[in-house]
């Protein structure tokens, strides 16, 4: 069975390194769009037949399942891909984990892209899953920027003024843009000692496994990773090789 990842960059890494761990004979297509990166800032018509065109590179590659591991495709484009590509062909979206971090947290904050950070749609995330909890929003300039090109330095950088920019009393921080994981260990050295991380990968990768299941047709591949990017046979950048989920998935420096 083939499973296809679709984002803007590297932030469908997480997800597809919890696969590869998880259902290590699975193929796997991932799908990157330079040409077109970042996705976020651009017009919503635009972001959409974005998606929408790389689910139908996906089925014409012979996906069976389609993971959106990524919150700007979910949040403006996730509809029209289920409407796409029918009913017969799974489509998971991602959602940040707001829900399980303010079950446990008195105090959240969410780390995103600035576009999410002001989007409705985190506003209505946090109006709907925050309960008691006390949210706040951090805008992450940069972060997923150094991230898909592989510059840990400025990475800690956009970390450091990120922590700078979070309220001291905060007991959780949820990773609001699925590049972030990524850099998890960078992240929490910059918090205070007890805080927790919250992220959706390992929980759309399990998810995307029980809909794969409830197929019920034979999954096992040959393990194989293929790369598109922006519509083209390519390989994963440089620069994933510089994060565990990017080696898992056979990135060479």
């Amino acid at each position: 069975m083939i499973v296809a990842l679709i984002d803007s960059g590297l932030g469908l890494l997480p997800t597809a390194a919890w696969l590869r761990t998880l259902r290590p004979d699975v193929d796997l297509l991932l799908q990157t769009d330079t040409d077109g990166a970042p996705w976020g800032p651009k017009p919503e018509p635009w972001v959409v037949e974005r998606v929408v065109d790389a689910a139908r590179t996906s089925l014409r590659e012979g996906a069976e399942v389609i993971v959106l591991p990524c919150n700007t495709a979910s949040v403006t484009a996730l509809a029209q891909v289920r409407a796409e590509v029918g009913s017969a062909v799974p489509v998971i979206g991602t959602v940040p984990a707001i829900k399980p971090a303010a079950a446990v947290c008195r105090s959240v904050a969410v780390w995103a892209t600035a576009a999410t950070t002001a989007s409705r749609y985190q506003a209505d995330l946090i109006a709907t899953f925050a309960g008691d909890a006390k949210v706040v929003g951090v805008a992450c300039h940069g972060l997923a920027d150094s991230i898909d090109s592989g510059d840990l330095v400025a990475a800690g950088d956009a970390i450091a003024r990120a922590a700078e920019q979070t309220p001291c009393d905060v007991e959780g921080v949820v990773l609001g843009c699925t590049h972030y994981p990524l850099v998890m260990d960078a992240i929490l050295a910059a918090l205070p000692e007890g805080v927790r991380l919250f992220d959706s990968a390992q929980a759309v990768a399990a998810q995307t496994i029980r809909r794969m299941d409830a197929l019920g047709r034979p999954s096992a591949g040959t393990g194989a990773v293929r790369v598109l990017n922006s519509g083209r046979p390519a390989e994963l950048p440089r620069g994933a090789a510089a994060f565990e989920s990017g080696r898992v998935l056979g990135a060479r420096p």
